[in-house]
């Protein structure tokens, strides 16, 4: 999918670049793959905020993803490619040949009328899940499971894709998008090949209005607040913060390492990402 470069008629739209939108040949979802979602604004369920800078935004509806992939052994037809608002990747309507209907993310090369399967031993083409175990290695996935039957929760993000490295003891070692070298077990579903979309990285929002469409509120550099609002704050004149970056809370940012050193999965992690 391509990029193109908006007129520059107005200051918003000087240096903006939208998507094409290509691949896409629906603009209405299927009506029972969406439910109403609800805006939280970064607020827990006690009303404080938990995750800053989100508010506002254009209203959406949920699009219900299979990121299981668990109707096994049943062809479908890729009947649609549609925009999805929640995530950067375009979304597949698949028409199971039971009458079944579901979304998948949708991979790159993955073409209307194809034919996909969800199967332990599916063919290697673009779009069919199987289990990692069975993948030949050197071949690129995306919508990886971390545990069995748990569903994809690994490299979904448009564009993405990880390479399978080896197979070793019931566990398979992938190559992810970060650099990063991870095992999982064999018996962890995958999809075949790498996710779509992939000139989303190169689309420059022009304004900051359009950051207000997708829900994300200003954000403002603690060297420029009061003390009693930041450790960076104060002092006479422009000041760096005089330590070490921290949060507004005081924990150590920009290369402190926070990942836990007795978390269970870091034996899986074969080499670190760089």
């Amino acid at each position: 999918m391509s990029v193109r470069q908006l007129k520059p008629v107005t200051p918003g739209s000087r240096f903006a670049s939208r998507s094409n939108f290509e691949e896409i040949n629906r603009s209405t979802p299927e009506k029972s793959l969406t439910v109403s979602l609800r805006k939280s604004g970064g607020r827990n369920n006690n009303g404080r905020i938990t995750v800053r800078r989100r508010g506002g935004g254009h209203r959406r509806r949920y699009r219900l993803i299979d990121f299981k992939r668990d109707k096994y052994d049943i062809p479908a037809s890729v009947k649609f490619i549609e925009y999805d608002p929640n995530r950067s990747a375009n979304i597949a309507l698949l028409f199971y040949d039971d009458g079944a209907k579901r979304y998948i993310l949708a991979p790159q090369g993955l073409n209307i009328d194809d034919r996909v399967i969800s199967s332990h031993n599916a063919p290697l083409n673009i779009g069919n899940a199987m289990s990692v175990g069975n993948i030949a290695t050197g071949t690129f996935v995306h919508n990886i499971e971390i545990k069995p039957k748990k569903g994809g929760q690994m490299v979904r993000s448009a564009g993405t894709g990880a390479q399978i490295m080896a197979h070793d003891d019931g566990f398979t070692s992938l190559k992810l998008p970060s650099g990063e070298i991870r095992r999982v077990p064999s018996n962890c579903f995958a999809t075949i090949g790498e996710v779509g979309n992939k000139s989303h990285e190169n689309i420059v929002s022009g304004k900051a209005g359009r950051s207000r469409w997708l829900g994300k509120r200003p954000k403002v550099r603690g060297v420029v607040m009061n003390p009693v609002d930041h450790p960076h704050g104060g002092g006479e004149g422009k000041s760096s913060g005089g330590r070490h970056p921290v949060s507004p809370w005081g924990m150590p940012t920009k290369g402190f390492k926070t990942r836990k050193k007795n978390k269970k999965s870091n034996n899986l992690i074969v080499k670190r990402r760089k």
